[in-house]
């Protein structure tokens, strides 16, 4: 796993939101999204989940969130 896509993932649950992450590391919010999505190929499960209009991290994604550097 690329430890880029973990700092994002570790900024999401941070921050809260797609455009958070964005605004906070000079990102577009289509390539944070993307990034995500690669990590959560790469892990295997899901690490989000759609919350209203914006997503949340599953118990997986949390817990990889704690684990990052």
């Amino acid at each position: 796993m690329d430890v880029r896509r973990l700092e994002l993932l570790r900024e999401l649950a941070d921050r809260g939101s797609i455009a958070a992450v964005a605004a906070a590391t000079h990102r577009t919010p289509s390539a944070v999204s993307q990034q995500l999505k690669v990590l959560e190929r790469e892990a295997g499960v899901p690490l989000t989940e759609p919350d209203g209009r914006g997503i949340s991290l599953t118990d997986a994604g949390r817990a990889l969130a704690a684990t990052s550097p």
